[in-house]
This record gives structure tokens, C-alpha cells and sequence, in this order.
């Protein structure tokens, strides 16, 4: 994706970014000028090789591991700009099923691994009174689905705990966003979504976006230009970031 914001000498920490969403976000942001640092419990060998980007093999269930992690990040950079905290687990089992190492796994890691990651960039974002925290939620939040109940819970909490963390820390001009990215392709859709006929439900009613595809929105939030906090950005059904065909040119007509 070509870069739309200036992100020079500014650095992001990334949770969950080994792949998906959070991949695409590093790469865009390194492109961008800035340094993107990957916290994830298996990093990228494709990312390692990229300019502009680090990586840290951290389980953000964790906390020390990611007060660690994180305080290697300042040692190094002295700053942290912003955060997106996306790693999340999504297990498929009905609530009947569920045991409780899989509730419990899914609560550290979706909602306790996003509050420990905060936890830990706040004090450097509140001295230097700017910052910018993204939260990833999901629709399923709302609407519930079957056999996905203790990934749907988290994501519930996370959008309360979004809101309450904006409140406050809004003193310290730090903004604090939730983002709902929509049905997008990735690894963990693939796994929570292994039968074709599931994949072609979700073709039908929403569309599978890329991964690419949500990075424009990503750069705007994290960029001064979004000057909201305690918001929701939705994406539902949405053109792709590069459309080859919408950006073609016109055939000459005689």
C-alpha cells in the first residue's frame, strides 16, 4: 500500500502483528518513515528482513513479558507514538463444550493482554502528553455467533474497557479508539472458518476483504488528523484498498 501519512521518527508497538492485519500495518507504517515493532508469541521470518521494522517473541498474556518487552522498545527508541493491540485467539467450541483453559486462554489473551500491553505504553505516551491507542474489536461482539462465545465476550469487554481508558487518559491527549475491521482474510479467519460453505456465507454478506485493506483507516487513527477518542470506526462491506480494474485506465473510444 503506498504510504498517505508521514509517520518520520515516530514509533508503533503492534501486538499480535506477526500476521494479518497487524503485518500489513507494519510494513505500511515502516513504508511510511516510522518504526514498527511487532510483539507476537511467533514473529514473522517474512517481516524480519524488512527495513523499519523489529520484532519481539512476546505471549501478551504475559504481563512482565510485556512490560519487558516494552520497556526494551523505549531503551532503544526512547518513545513510543502509538499502539494497536491485535493478538486474539479465536477457539471454536459451544458454550456447553467450553472448558475453562480455553475460556481462561481466550480472556489473557484477548482482553487481559490488551490491558497489560497499555498498561505498559501509558506512562511513556503520558509524558510526552500525545499518543494514540487502537483497540480491535469485532461485530461479533454485537451479534454474537455460534461456537464463539468466549471470543465474542472479550471483544465486548474490550469495547467497554476502550471507552473507559479514553475517558481517562483524554487529559493527557492521548486517544483512545476502537476498531471494528470487518470479515477480512487472515489467518485466524481461516482457521475459525476452515469449511468452504462458511467462507462463501461470509463472501455473500459482508465480502472477505484483505488484510491490505484496512490499513488506510489504521494510518488515519493512528495520525493527528483523527482527533476523536472513545470512537468506533465500523468497516462493513468496503472497496479494497487497490481496485486494478477501478484503477485501470479508460479504453479509447472512437
Amino acid at each position: 500500500m503506498r504510504a498517505t501519512f508521514d509517520a518520520s521518527g515516530e514509533v508503533l508497538v503492534v501486538t499480535g502483528g506477526a500476521n494479518g492485519i497487524g503485518a500489513a500495518l507494519a510494513r505500511a507504517y515502516a513504508q511510511a518513515g516510522g518504526t514498527a515493532v511487532v510483539l507476537d508469541v511467533a514473529p514473522s521470518a517474512q517481516l524480519a528482513a524488512l527495513p523499519g521494522i523489529e520484532q519481539h517473541a512476546v505471549d501478551v498474556s504475559d504481563r512482565d513479558a510485556v512490560f519487558a518487552a516494552v520497556e526494551r522498545v523505549v531503551a532503544r527508541h526512547g518513545r513510543i507514538d502509538a499502539l494497536v493491540a491485535g493478538a486474539a485467539v479465536q477457539p471454536r467450541t459451544t458454550v456447553a463444550a467450553t472448558d475453562p483453559e480455553t475460556w481462561r486462554r481466550t480472556l489473557a489473551v484477548n482482553l487481559d493482554g490488551v490491558v497489560w500491553a497499555c498498561q505498559a505504553v501509558l506512562p511513556q505516551m503520558q509524558a510526552a502528553r500525545r499518543g494514540a491507542i487502537l483497540v480491535f474489536a469485532s461485530g461479533l461482539a454485537h451479534m454474537g455467533r455460534a461456537e464463539a462465545s468466549a471470543y465474542a465476550a472479550s471483544k465486548g469487554a474490550l469495547i467497554a474497557f476502550a471507552k473507559s481508558l479514553a475517558a481517562e487518559v483524554a487529559g493527557d491527549r492521548i486517544r483512545v479508539n476502537t476498531v471494528f475491521p470487518g470479515v477480512i482474510d487472515t489467518p485466524q479467519f481461516q482457521a475459525a472458518n476452515p469449511s468452504g460453505g462458511e467462507r462463501e456465507h461470509w463472501a455473500a454478506t459482508t465480502g472477505i476483504g484483505r488484510p491490505e485493506d484496512v490499513v488506510g483507516p489504521l494510518l488515519l487513527l493512528l495520525s493527528d488528523a483523527a482527533t476523536m477518542t472513545g470512537s468506533t470506526l465500523t468497516r462493513d462491506r468496503a472497496f479494497p484498498a487497490e481496485d486494478p480494474a477501478h484503477d485501470a485506465p479508460a479504453e479509447e473510444t472512437a
